[in-house]
């Protein structure tokens, strides 16, 4: 290493749109990113000419844009892109593979996605001037088919996520448990899992959990929902860090995680940070997660940060040119509707979703420094995505003198044990 190495990281970019020529808010933030050494992106989107196949199964929408969006994150300078997302395989493993080879082709640094689980859990590595960077990739939020599988010694792996899965809980009381248990005995709620166990295509429960349906039930107090990382998940991921820490100056770790805490969007789910901490443990520099599409709090764990969500950096869910039949008939649409007719009733005419949702309409830019594994700075720089424009023309970001950003963020971020400065000049500061 010669020096410090200094980062910045953009959270979502669902981008279907192409940047406007000679735009100035676009030139600010390229010479602001450009100065980073590593400059990372959440790809929000598959990026193709509809190579793939539409999954029965989105991430709400099903994200697709022109491979020359690309050009466009390029242009803004990022060189490290997560790709483990709940749309990675929006269109199926005919959009995952082209999306990866677009990608790559624009000499992107690319983890999170791949032909089979050894690839899609793979760290990704980024030369700097300054030192060597790692970057591991995965995702909480997806549909269980799109994990990637691993290799066979006679079969090959399965293309898709590197997943990072988790169990939940109900705790309930002993009287609550007897009445489910009352529940189960009096329906068939449970009669496909055990005539499963039965004849062998399950294994037996463990432990002294209810299963009543998908769900799981314990006896204990306080009462509440629980969750825990996976954890085959958990030593992958856990390994996949070590071996990093070993070939690289900095490990970062990208989590794209909507689960939330309670109904609560800006509160990360309780297992998003258990594995934070259990990652930091085993040798992460910075956890970097996304997801929601709106802020959430910063904790310096053990002196590295942990950005629970970056929130938006281009979201442009609205302008997509092509849907598949099964999001016009989620409306109750017909054949001759438009794309535009589905946004309207979906929005329910620009009233409700994320569209009127001012907090998917602001976020930060973080800008910090890492000098042999110690973070020695780290600043915050308010953008706003044009949250009053039309539908067509909002989503893309500019910098925000507008202070309401960081004190909210403040506040998500005081619970952790973080204090956020604020200047004078509409900037932030973590003290360290």
């Amino acid at each position: 290493m010669t020096g410090p190495i200094s980062l910045t990281a953009a959270g979502d970019c669902f981008i279907t749109r192409r940047l406007p020529e000679q735009a100035p808010q676009a030139a600010q933030l390229k010479q602001f990113l450009s100065q980073a050494d590593v400059r990372f992106a959440n790809l929000e989107v598959t990026a193709h000419h509809r190579e793939g196949t539409p999954s029965p199964v989105s991430g709400g929408t099903w994200a697709m844009a022109a491979p020359d969006v690309l050009d466009d994150i390029a242009y803004y300078g990022f060189n490290l892109l997560n790709g483990a997302t709940n749309h990675a395989l929006d269109y199926l493993y005919g959009g995952l593979e082209a999306t990866e080879r677009y990608v790559r082709e624009r000499g992107f640094k690319y983890a999170g996605t791949g032909a089979h689980l050894a690839d899609a859990s793979a760290p990704a590595y980024l030369e700097t001037a300054n030192g060597r960077v790692a970057m591991i990739a995965c995702t909480s939020t997806f549909h269980d088919s799109w994990t990637a599988g691993e290799q066979g010694r006679d079969l090959p792996g399965r293309p898709g996520v590197n997943p990072l899965r988790y169990h939940t809980v109900h705790r309930v009381s002993r009287a609550d448990m007897e009445a489910l248990r009352q529940i189960a005995d009096k329906t068939d709620v449970n009669a496909d899992a055990n005539l499963a166990v039965k004849e062998g295509f399950l294994p037996p429960p463990e432990g002294k959990t209810l299963k009543l349906g998908h769900m799981a039930f314990e006896e204990g107090a306080p009462g509440g929902t629980v969750r825990y990382p996976h954890a085959a998940d958990e030593h992958r991921l856990m390994e996949k860090v070590k071996e990093a820490k070993r070939q690289a100056d900095l490990v970062l770790v990208s989590i794209h995680s909507h689960e939330m805490e309670g109904e609560d969007k800006a509160r990360p789910a309780d297992f998003h940070q258990e594995i934070a901490h259990t990652l930091v443990d085993a040798g992460a520099d910075s956890i970097i997660s996304h997801g929601p599409h709106i802020l959430r709090g910063i904790e310096l764990y053990k002196g590295r940060p942990i950005f629970y969500s970056l929130g938006n950096f281009i979201f442009q869910n609205d302008t997509v040119t092509h849907l598949p039949p099964d999001f016009f008939q989620k409306y109750q649409l017909d054949e001759r509707a438009s794309v535009a007719d589905a946004l309207d009733v979906r929005s329910d005419y620009g009233r409700k979703g994320l569209g009127v949702n001012p907090d998917v309409w602001r976020s930060v830019l973080p800008y910090w420094e890492m000098e042999q594994g110690e973070l020695t700075a780290l600043s915050l720089y308010p953008i706003e995505l044009g949250y009053s424009l039309p539908r067509y023309r909002k989503g893309w970001p500019a910098f925000s003198r507008d202070k309401n950003t960081l004190e909210h963020l403040q506040a998500l971020s005081e619970p952790f044990g973080t204090d956020i400065i604020i200047h004078p000049n509409g900037t932030g500061e973590v003290k360290i």
